[in-house]
């Protein structure tokens, strides 16, 4: 396996980001044992077409997962580096298809959580009956359940579902979001999440009063978790990668 230091300096700097996410992840609870990823493409100072990223080894927890053990694949799912570990097939087809064909896609985020879910089997999918469901107005797209995401002829179809929106619901299955970030992408998970988790709170309490399209649009023009001059979800993540260094920091090996 190789050391962290055998990496470019920049593609370290990617490593420890992404392995940091992985343990955020699973502080949050957001873990579906070994399976579903967060994936980041690599610069060009690393990757000269950018068409290389890093995915987590299939078969460690995400309590397991650090900056070292991390596997770098190209976008036909091959492994280029020294990994003693598999990839899951599951997470390349979708994956790679975005970072092949979606230029902002710098990092892809997947989750199975039951809010997210069950949300995703609903026949409306997401209200905008709150506050964060309110910040994602015009963002959220749809992607109707193919099964299990292990064949290529899917991709056409999955991009067009997509288009530009970076809040993915993929029916009956779970949530992805997308962007130029890994901070800005999890700041658009952690938004959809809490929106799926409201969702879900209230569905069995009657009526839901929602948020006007005005208001909502306003809302997610006005939201500071997506602002490129608040940071775009920088501040959000730091500050999680502080509270994941305080309880363990061996992602960083």
């Amino acid at each position: 396996m190789n050391s962290l230091q055998t990496f470019h300096p920049d593609e370290q700097k990617c490593r420890l980001q992404l392995a940091a996410c992985y343990r955020i992840f699973a502080y949050l609870g957001w873990t579906e044992m070994i399976y579903n990823h967060i994936t980041l493409r690599l610069p060009s100072t690393v990757s000269a077409k950018e068409s290389h990223f890093l995915i987590n080894p299939f078969g460690l927890h995400y309590t397991e997962v650090t900056a070292s053990n991390l596997v770098k694949i190209d976008l036909s799912g091959q492994i280029l580096d020294d990994s003693e570990y598999p990839i899951n097939p599951a997470g390349l087809v979708v994956h790679s298809a975005l970072h092949a064909n979606l230029s902002g896609a710098h990092c892809i985020m997947h989750t199975h959580t039951t809010a997210g879910v069950a949300v995703a089997c609903m026949e409306g999918g997401l209200e905008q009956s709150n506050f964060y469901s309110a910040q994602l107005h015009n963002m959220v797209a749809y992607h109707d359940f193919e099964g299990i995401t292990v064949r290529s002829d899917e991709t056409p179809r999955l991009l067009k579902s997509i288009g530009n929106r970076q809040a993915v619901i993929l029916r009956n299955h779970g949530l992805l979001t997308w962007g130029e970030t890994l901070p800005y992408t999890f700041s658009v998970l952690w938004t959809l999440q809490r929106a799926c988790e409201i969702q879900a709170a209230t569905a069995s309490m009657g009526d839901r009063r929602m948020v006007s399209p005005e208001v909502a649009q306003r809302a997610t023009k006005d939201s500071f978790q997506f602002s490129p001059t608040n940071g775009a979800g920088e501040d959000l993540f730091d500050a999680m990668v502080r509270l994941v260094d305080r309880a363990d920091s061996s992602y960083k090996s």
